[in-house]
């Protein structure tokens, strides 16, 4: 039988991990009040950090006593701050399950040099919460970006605990539910759930990280744009709109034109609400077909950000050779870009799932993943 093309195309075809598809109905009109060639010393590049911050906590459900900063280098330059400055004062337990948490546990064994107990999974699983020492600094990703797999929610992390958590949120904020009061540490960049612009990263920190930050002070010499305190003493100025670095004033209009959105479609729940309708669609395809299924082996801890998915049909011959095929075919004709899997991940695909992507996009896509299913099986024939 011939196999027919769908007739439906997704209107926007961008469904990459990060950086995301932007907002709906986005245009570079929206950015007109950006204050282009002025200072973010200036009082107008103040206030436009400022209501970004302001934003970001009203939006998340951020404490009031938490500090949030706008910092360099995405979410990897926030993490790493954190990292750098806070860990060495107690054991500290790494956590992973995907390229990104693996990446973490090496510049911590292999350059801060801390002997860390580190505990791992295989792609599709997750870390046993239950096992891990909160009375160490634990250190995790709640979603893995190239696995698929996130943590369903805090329950596992005692309130009481002796140690600091530093979570990795950056494929997770915005489109699930963090509970800060579990969190000292929360790291994302905007380039993710809101479809932001790349470079910056957001830095959320507890009070009791800011204890640590006032009252440690790490053995290893401290680069300029990890430095956080001065005289023992927290530079609140970071968190407040002074950034370490120059920002990009235009990104920092895109990102509240990002968070201007977010609030006209419900806020927090809205953006969670859109991301796990966009992922129930993908679910519901792999549950009726059994040619694909879920890179996540527990749906409790499957993500509703960035969803991968694995062939599982025994006529497949090279599964990696066929998932690059079926990716590149989806793109040539322009109906997914960027959906194939993490260069580190199993083969497969990787299909953003996040709050700025429509769901007609996503239901108009999955019939052309079967199309070219059905081509590269021919293909191999």
């Amino acid at each position: 039988m011939a196999n027919t093309q769908p007739a439906a195309r997704p209107a926007n075809p961008r469904f990459s991990s990060g950086p995301c598809a932007k907002i709906p109905n986005y245009n570079l009109d929206m950015l007109s009040d950006a204050p282009l060639g002025r200072s973010h010393r200036a009082a107008i590049g103040k206030e436009k950090l400022a209501k970004a911050i302001e934003m970001t906590r009203e939006i998340l459900g951020v404490p009031s006593d938490y500090r949030i900063g706008i910092v360099p280098a995405s979410d990897t330059g926030a993490v790493e701050m954190a990292m750098w400055s806070l860990l060495g004062e107690r054991p500290v337990e790494m956590l992973a399950w995907e390229s990104f948490g693996a990446g973490w546990v090496t510049d911590v064994v292999k350059q801060l040099k801390l002997d860390a107990k580190v505990q791992t999974a295989e792609y599709g699983q997750i870390v046993d919460f239950a096992s891990v020492d909160f009375d160490r600094d634990v250190v995790f990703t709640w979603n893995g970006t190239t696995s698929g797999v996130r943590l369903p929610n805090g329950d596992a992390i005692p309130a009481d605990r002796a140690g600091l958590t530093i979570c990795d949120a950056t494929s997770a904020a915005f489109a699930m539910e963090l509970p800060f009061d579990k969190l000292d540490v929360v790291t994302f960049s905007w380039q993710k759930v809101l479809g932001g612009e790349g470079g910056h990263g957001v830095l959320i920190l507890s009070p009791r990280a800011v204890e640590r930050l006032e009252s440690y002070t790490p053995p290893w010499p401290l680069p300029k744009i990890f430095r956080m305190t001065k005289g023992g003493k927290l530079i609140e100025g970071i968190f407040k709109g002074e950034t370490i670095n120059t920002p990009s004033m235009l990104c920092v209009e895109d990102y509240l034109v990002s968070l201007e959105w977010a609030k006209s479609v419900g806020g927090q729940k809205g953006l969670e609400d859109r991301a796990t309708a966009n992922a129930q669609a993908v679910w519901d395809f792999c549950a009726s077909r059994d040619w694909i299924a879920n890179l996540a082996e527990d749906p409790a801890t499957a993500s509703t950000t960035s969803v991968c998915l694995k062939f599982t049909d025994d006529r497949i011959k090279d599964g990696s050779a066929f998932a690059k095929a079926v990716a590149k075919r989806l793109e040539k004709e322009s109906v997914a870009l960027d959906i194939g899997a993490y260069r580190d991940a199993p083969a497969g695909l990787r299909i953003w799932c996040g709050s700025t992507v429509e769901t007609a996009d996503v239901q108009a896509l999955l019939p052309w993943i079967e199309w070219a299913f059905n081509e590269e099986i021919a293909a191999q024939a």
